[in-house]
Parts: C-alpha cells; sequence; structure tokens
C-alpha cells in the first residue's frame, strides 16, 4: 500500500516500507489528576483531538529507502513554518505538519555515500509528523 505526502497539487509517494514507529504509543484519552489543599482529588478527563506523532523510519539499513528528489522536496516543505500536508497511508488520509519541537524534523544519511549527489541516490531517512 503506497504513503504519499500532498501539499496542493504536488505529491510525494515515499517507500512503503517505512516503519511507523510511533503507531502504538499514541493514546485517545488525556488525564490528569491533583489534589486540593484539602486533600480531595480533581481529576480531569478528555478526549485528544490532535498532536498524535507519526515518525516514519526504515526499519533497518536494508529497506524504506528514499530518493534524493524526494527527500528535497520534503526539506523544503519542513522549511515552510506549519506547512500542512495531507499523509496518505494505510488507506487514511491525515493531516500533519513536521515535528520540528521532537528533534530534527528530517533526519537523512545516505545509502552509499558519494561525493557528487546526483538525483537518483537513495537515503535512509526518519520523518517526524504530528497528526493536527
Amino acid at each position: 500500500m503506497s504513503v504519499t505526502l500532498t501539499v496542493g497539487t504536488t505529491t510525494v509517494t515515499l517507500n512503503p516500507d517505512l516503519f511507523w514507529e510511533d503507531e502504538n504509543d499514541w493514546h485517545p484519552v488525556e488525564q490528569s489528576s491533583d489534589r486540593t489543599i484539602t486533600g480531595a482529588l480533581i481529576v480531569q478527563v478528555a478526549e485528544r483531538i490532535a498532536g498524535r506523532p507519526i515518525t516514519l523510519k526504515p526499519e533497518d539499513d536494508a529497506s524504506g529507502a528514499t530518493e534524493h528528489t524526494d527527500l528535497e522536496q520534503l526539506r523544503n516543505w519542513a522549511a515552510v513554518p506549519g506547512q500542512e500536508m495531507t499523509l496518505t497511508i494505510r488507506g487514511e488520509s491525515r493531516t500533519v505538519i513536521f515535528r520540528h519541537h521532537d528533534g530534527a524534523a528530517i533526519e537523512a544519511r545516505p545509502w552509499v555515500h558519494r561525493s557528487d549527489v546526483q538525483s537518483g541516490d537513495w537515503y535512509l531517512a526518519t520523518f517526524r509528523f504530528m497528526e493536527i
């Protein structure tokens, strides 16, 4: 199944072998509790409506590579503050932005190092998004 990112009329197809690292770390309920000065318990519970992290990365060094031209397009989008994108993964569309506050939004290293980078070169890249 394909994984795509779309902004306007531009779509980048990502490697379908990218692993959604934090897929099972999201919990749809937020809860906090505190005690008053009298010792009474105050509990606040609500549904989380946004902020789900989506980290896509290669599972290992032999899978999930991203082509240089696609990586450059994503870097261009990441340079736009608050750039909204449509991420389609597993047949579901989600509105996302880059997660700059959680380390680098994009980390990449060449699959094979070359001194003269070409558009067809491949990179092992991690992409950090947040659903809004």
